[in-house]
């Protein structure tokens, strides 16, 4: 008997409890979750929302994504909290740093991948994440970032502007009704990377609330990372 794939449901895979260690000598706590039989075909690090407005590595679409995609789209998904979140998985050490420090989070999550050979990195950021995806992508062997809900608050123009002269993959998804940037000015503000792929998501909003925005989102990072996997199921096991 099959069931509809929606909320919190957990589809199967290999999770894994880790630990990231970053170069000013922090412990950072995540997970790591893999297709239940299958290698990863690609892996996406996720990079979670500001932390003191309550972002951590269970917000909502990453929690979703590390349920839902290693089973239907055969990727790696790493989740952790930056320096100083709290989740139930626990409390990485450190402090908020604003998008400075944190820097060397990102670091240390690319170091896990490269350790444990994770197929075809890409960076999947939401709001304050996709200003650390922005501002030190580039720094890694990733072959893109996703954006979404990008707010714009920390990552400079010319950090913005740098993608330009890169050939990897930046992938925008900006809600209709964002609190923050939306598709007008998303479109303003992205122009300096001409490759930039910018989907404005109509009726989206910053938290992507809702079973249908879930679906969208997840669909849209699949299209970016592995579009052989579409059209995504809706229930469990797959008709």
């Amino acid at each position: 008997m099959s069931m509809e794939i929606r909320g919190p449901l957990e589809l199967p895979a290999r999770r894994e409890d880790i630990e990231l260690r970053t170069a000013d000598d922090l412990t950072l706590v995540g997970e790591l979750s893999l297709p239940e039989t299958a290698e990863p075909l690609a892996t996406l690090v996720t990079l979670h929302p500001l932390p003191t407005a309550g972002g951590f590595m269970d917000s909502h679409i990453l929690r979703k994504a590390a349920a839902r995609l290693p089973a239907l789209a055969g990727l790696a998904v790493l989740r952790f909290n930056t320096r100083g979140t709290s989740s139930p998985r626990g409390t990485s050490d450190g402090a908020f740093d604003g998008g400075a420090s944190e820097r060397l989070d990102v670091a240390a999550a690319m170091e896990f991948v490269r350790e444990r050979a994770l197929p075809r990195p890409w960076l999947l950021g939401w709001s304050f994440g996709t200003e650390l995806a922005l501002k030190y992508g580039r720094e890694h062997d990733v072959e893109g970032v996703i954006l979404l809900s990008p707010p714009l608050h920390r990552a400079t123009d010319d950090e913005v502007a740098a993608w330009a002269g890169d050939g990897r993959k930046v992938v925008v998804l900006v809600p209709e009704l964002d609190d923050y940037l939306r598709p007008d000015e998303a479109r303003e503000r992205f122009s300096a990377i001409p490759h930039a792929e910018l989907i404005a998501v109509e009726g989206g909003k910053h938290l992507w609330v809702g079973e249908s925005q879930t679906r969208c989102v997840l669909t849209e990072i699949v299209a970016a990372v592995n579009p052989a996997a579409l059209p995504l199921p809706t229930e469990w096991p797959p008709a």
